[in-house]
């Protein structure tokens, strides 16, 4: 299944996008969802159809869905009490009822991920358009999934719950209680869980798509956006110029404006593969005016990103690990060796990344910014380096 991921600047009309994009897609014969983590129906807005908590056939061979955060925070919450009861007993805590509970912050995000999984597990959908929020949100959102099974396998590694026998008399020992059994399996549930998502978004048939209006705010957002996602493994298949005046004007301020458009827009096309949606005079609605929007296709399975670990032992006696980050600056770049671990900030984005079983045997040798991409020279560390006669 082909996943085509939705973002761009804020109000520039990622949704209408999203949609146009399913509805094209659907039109043509291809068996697509359209998925939206919206508080609001703003996709039921654009499409003229409201969408709920449940898939609904919007048009032929077209479905929507907005996943009902408040539920599932609900079912969650409840579900946690009645495993954590007896430690709630001890506490003296009042259990809380599901009519009095709100979602926290995060819930939207949470409902969207454990959608996304569900509709690329069910094999009902040759297409998944994912309308997600601006770009900053959006990739913490896709970064989630990694992160926190990081933070599981840090707090509850997998391997000690082989001593399962021995927790209690190691508990007599410290003279503190062990983690329950119930802990260790519900953190295995939610560590496959989140490797099921992070599988979609790390699937090489998955791609993201900008939508930014012509212009130097979205030449700045687009730049940012770009260098972030390729932080993440994430590949830009199109960027989508969206709301593009025409170039001829008799009004002087919007012909202007239309200038201002086309210089963006003449620097973008020598970096990205550009398509432009011309702006209707008004705001689409209805499938009648999703369809007169010239919105990219879905093209075939895109070329995957790569970090490749390139061999120069021979010559210089370093392995150098190729890490592209187009548009990065210098100034702001940071790189921090933990373990086995590699800590990459780029601006306000950072990730943490294993280091390839490789370079696990090395120590950082140097490393350089040189066309969009960074290489990280690693030297063998001889107390670790299998050792040849």
């Amino acid at each position: 299944m082909r996943t085509i991921l939705i973002t761009g600047q804020g109000g520039t009309g990622r949704t209408t996008v999203a949609a146009a994009t399913a509805l094209k897609a659907a039109r043509e014969g291809t068996r697509t969802l359209l998925l939206t983590a919206d508080r609001t129906d703003t996709l039921g807005a654009v499409l003229g159809v409201p969408t709920g908590a449940e898939p609904t056939d919007t048009a032929p061979r077209l479905t929507t869905w907005r996943p009902d955060a408040n539920a599932r925070f609900r079912a969650d919450l409840t579900a946690f009490q009645d495993r954590a009861t007896t430690a709630l007993d001890l506490l003296g805590a009042a259990r809380l009822d599901a009519e009095e509970l709100t979602p926290l912050p995060g819930a939207e995000e949470l409902a969207l991920l454990r959608a996304l999984r569900d509709a690329a597990t069910s094999q009902m959908y040759d297409l998944l358009v994912v309308d997600l929020p601006p770009t900053p949100q959006a990739i913490a959102l896709l970064a989630l999934p990694e992160e926190l099974r990081r933070y599981l396998r840090r707090l509850l590694p997998p391997e000690r719950q082989a001593a399962r026998a021995l927790r209690p008399v190691l508990g007599r020992l410290a003279g503190v209680p062990m983690p329950a059994e119930w802990l260790y399996e519900t953190a295995a549930r939610w560590d496959i869980e989140l490797a099921a998502v992070a599988a979609v978004v790390e699937d090489r048939a998955t791609t993201v798509r900008l939508v930014a209006e012509p212009g130097p705010a979205g030449t700045d957002a687009v730049h940012a956006a770009t260098t972030a996602l390729a932080l993440h493994g994430l590949r830009v298949d199109a960027l989508v110029a969206n709301r593009v005046l025409p170039a001829a004007s008799a009004d002087a301020w919007l012909g202007a404006l239309a200038a201002q458009q086309r210089k963006a827009l003449d620097e973008w096309q020598e970096t990205y593969t550009v398509h432009e949606v011309p702006h209707l005079g008004r705001d689409p609605r209805g499938t009648e005016d999703l369809g007169a929007l010239p919105v990219p296709g879905v093209n075939r399975a895109p070329v995957p990103v790569e970090w490749p670990v390139l061999d120069h032992l021979a010559d210089d006696g370093v392995l150098v690990w190729h890490i592209p980050l187009p548009g990065a600056i210098r100034e702001e770049l940071d790189l921090i060796r933990r373990g086995d671990e590699l800590v990459v900030t780029v601006g306000q984005f950072r990730r943490i990344v294993p280091l390839p079983s490789a370079l696990r045997r090395c120590t950082v040798a140097g490393a350089a910014l040189r066309e969009g991409e960074l290489r990280v020279r690693f030297a063998p560390d001889p107390d670790l380096w299998p050792r040849t006669r």
